[in-house]
């Protein structure tokens, strides 16, 4: 059993671990980058943006952040859009159906809210997250990509809501 709810300040150092294990121990970001300092800081994502926890057997298993248009978190949103980054499930829970599960939270909210899409950043070489998205109906829009400061070119998926 999975179970999804928003993140307390008794979690922040649990989700800044996961992630950091997720991103910069998987090889997607590195460890001297100022971006690994913003995966880690889950206190001041918690104020500007929503984060959200699974959990498994009381323990905070896996994360995921939400961003609002034109806010802090906000990459690549537009009006109407919901945006999620920041997606980390610790190894031990991986396979487990956390990162799905944390995804479709994700497309339930949007719908709550009444938007039109939910939208997101990935990088090519992140496969396994892929595959999730890919199996919640995201898609690239290719017109959309973009790179940040560190110059790799980011690949945004857009689901809509139907």
């Amino acid at each position: 059993m999975i179970d999804i709810r928003d993140a307390v300040p008794e979690d922040y150092e649990t989700v800044a671990d996961l992630t950091v294990i997720a991103y910069i121990g998987g090889g997607f970001v590195d460890a001297h980058s100022p971006y690994a300092v913003r995966l880690r800081d889950t206190a001041s994502r918690a104020e500007k943006a929503r984060v959200r926890v699974a959990e498994m057997n009381g323990e905070v298993v896996g994360s995921v952040t939400l961003a609002e248009p034109a806010t802090p978190y906000a990459d690549v949103a537009q009006d109407g859009e919901l945006e999620f980054r920041m997606l980390a499930v610790t190894p031990d829970a991986r396979g487990c159906g956390v990162g799905s599960a944390l995804v479709r939270d994700v497309l339930d909210i949007a719908y709550d809210q009444g938007c039109r899409a939910v939208v997101m950043s990935t990088q090519a070489d992140m496969a396994d997250a892929r595959r999730i998205y890919e199996r919640n109906g995201f898609v690239p829009a290719p017109e959309r990509n973009w790179s940040p400061p560190s110059g790799e070119e980011l690949t945004v998926l857009v689901r809509e809501i139907v």
